[in-house]
């Protein structure tokens, strides 16, 4: 309990404000890499309490940049602060914060999307999935142009148990453009109701913290920043493998404004379309008028176990996408002639590979 007391307590010692160590290194935003400095600490402080309580946690902070987040994570207790960051213009101010915070800050030079986060926290963290979340946290203001390829990736991993949720459910407490933190938290029938709602919410509770106006950052962003919180689910609300739900979920809501039937069509080929779109709606008990936006949870998952059972018939639907049948098509248009030369035969279009059904 002491031990835990002076973790929690622990505070920097004074060190050059975040202003003055941008000055310092002559630090920049680069427009192209979506990159916008929070320096006020009073708003990364609360960025930090919606993680909950950091005493004696290890932590991992996705693109510190120059170290606003970082400072607040360790003056909430953390014990154990990784800070992965891809720019090489940061390392050294983040060498500095280590410096000062002996023990408790690594910093890693690398990017988030290949880093392998299960190998960096000792073993001994981890709690079995059904029970409580393991005291491990990943916490970031994300670039806008990795926010939602990563939370896709990180969803994928929830789904497989894999990368940061090999130690359990591990939480995350993340910052997006607050058009993506609606739509990751938008309820059924909304506007904002997404691919990225139903493939967050049915492995995790998702809170929207709060938002944050544009002009707290610098560079002042054209939109405004969202915060939300992860908690992954002990049972996902739908048990099937994660590529076939987004996929099921990619092709409905590529239609968002038309009955879902016309999304579901495009899972299977030409020429079993009809038949195997109204056997998998009547199996799955949905109304096929139904928009998109107008799906629940237990809907997906009715759609996806009857997705999964016509593939279970037939395995080579799970591989078919419409998109590549399309583009196909187009080519061997683009390149029919009139057969009967030489030159045509040498340049004729090879026969596509047999679709299923």
């Amino acid at each position: 309990m002491g031990a835990s007391r002076k973790l929690a307590s622990f505070r920097l010692p004074p060190l050059p404000t975040v202003s003055e160590l941008i000055k310092l290194y002559n630090l920049r935003a680069e427009k192209q890499l979506s990159q916008n400095f929070l320096l006020d600490l009073k708003l990364t402080d609360k960025i930090v309490r919606q993680a909950g309580s950091l005493s004696d946690a290890h932590v991992c902070e996705v693109g510190p940049g120059p170290g606003g987040l970082t400072r607040s994570i360790l003056n909430a207790g953390a014990r154990d602060l990784l800070v992965v960051e891809k720019d090489t213009r940061f390392i050294p101010g983040l060498q500095l914060l280590s410096e000062a915070a002996p023990g408790k800050l690594r910093v890693v030079h690398g990017d988030i999307l290949t880093f392998r986060m299960d190998r960096g926290f000792p073993v001994n963290i981890s709690k079995p999935w059904e029970e409580d979340q393991p005291n491990l946290h990943i916490i970031g203001n994300l670039p806008f142009n990795v926010s939602t390829p990563l939370i896709i990736k990180w969803l994928e991993n929830i789904a497989n148990r894999t990368g940061p949720f090999v130690y359990g459910r591990t939480r995350l407490t993340l910052t997006f453009q607050k058009e993506v933190a609606e739509r990751l938290t938008a309820s059924t029938g909304s506007r904002q109701r997404s691919r990225l709602s139903v493939m967050a919410q049915y492995l995790c509770t998702v809170h929207n913290c709060f938002t944050i106006p544009g002009r707290a950052f610098v560079p002042k962003p054209e939109v405004d920043v969202g915060v939300v919180h992860f908690t992954p689910l002990v049972k996902p609300q739908i048990e099937q493998p994660f590529k076939l739900v987004e996929k099921l979920v990619r092709n409905v809501f590529q239609f968002r404004r038309k009955h879902c039937h016309k999304g579901v069509e495009k899972l299977f080929p030409e020429a079993c379309r009809f038949e195997l779109t109204q056997e998998m709606m009547q199996k799955a008990d949905v109304d096929p008028t139904l928009r998109p936006t107008e799906l629940t949870i237990p809907h997906i998952r009715a759609l996806a176990d009857a997705y999964a059972h016509l593939c279970t018939h037939e395995p080579s639907l799970i591989k078919y996408e419409f998109r590549e049948e399309l583009r196909m098509k187009n080519l061997a248009k683009q390149r029919s002639t009139p057969m009967g030369t030489f030159s045509d035969m040498t340049t004729a279009t090879p026969e596509s590979p047999r679709q299923p059904c």
